[in-house]
């Protein structure tokens, strides 16, 4: 009997932002004819462009520079304020489709490219987390591997996935800012929603190194290998990912 597996996922993503310290400033004055931005008394100050060139300059302001320590940087000055970078998480797809699965092939594999804007100080993460194992409309499901027997994962500790006999729905992460237990490529499964947690699968503190920076990418690599008597049919699940910068 032929087996046809059609898996398709479709990806979600949250934004959440998460404030451990707040500065405040007088950063505009305005009326019903004008407004300044970033006001300051200083000797000179102001936009200066030539063919070949385009220079902010600032001048009698206090203590200007760039200044830095363990744990943290200082950029002080208005020379400073073209470099602040927003934070932003995009997706290269939104959906996964597999096609008809070959059982017992370890080729079932399709990729996605997570792509991050990081200028916080604190650094950031990306999590994720799906409703269920990949299911199919008549409840039958593929479940999350749990890798080889001689090294097996979980949906926190990494685990090797070589042998076409280990079966089930799984994921490995490379690129930028990806934790360094998926090192050697190695897998883990998906936490399931609400029994387990999100887990970050990118990102760093100033602790582990963060440095600001645009289109950070990592590629999440899927895999699904099913046996010769799992049942036909179509499955699906959702994942959510949570991108959470920390200023």
């Amino acid at each position: 009997m032929k087996i046809k597996s059609i898996i398709v996922f479709s990806l979600f993503f949250v934004f959440c932002a998460l404030f451990l310290s707040e500065a405040k400033a007088q950063s505009s004055l305005k009326s019903t004819n004008y407004e300044i931005t970033l006001p300051n008394l200083n000797m000179v100050g102001g936009n200066t462009t030539s063919p070949g060139y385009k220079m902010g300059v600032t001048g009698g302001q206090t203590a200007p520079g760039l200044y830095t320590s363990t744990g943290y940087k200082i950029k002080a000055g208005f020379q400073y304020i073209h470099s602040i970078i927003p934070f932003s998480f995009k997706l290269s797809v939104i959906a996964l489709n597999f096609g008809t699965l070959n059982p017992e092939v370890l080729t079932n594999n399709q990729s996605l490219t997570l792509t991050v804007n990081s200028g916080s100080a604190g650094g950031y993460q990306v999590k994720v987390q799906e409703n269920d194992p990949l299911t199919s409309t008549a409840l039958s499901n593929i479940p999350d591997t749990t890798c080889d027997t001689t090294d097996t994962c979980t949906q926190t500790d990494a685990g090797t996935w070589t042998q076409t006999t280990t079966y089930g729905f799984g994921y490995n992460m490379a690129g930028t800012d990806v934790p360094s237990e998926f090192s050697g490529s190695k897998y883990k499964n998906f936490p399931d929603t609400p029994a387990e947690s999100p887990v970050k699968i990118m990102g760093k503190t100033p602790a582990e190194g963060h440095q600001a920076g645009k289109n950070k990418t990592a590629t999440l690599n899927a895999r699904i290998n099913i046996s010769n008597i799992q049942a036909a049919g179509v499955y699906q699940n959702i994942l959510t990912f949570i991108a959470i910068p920390t200023y």
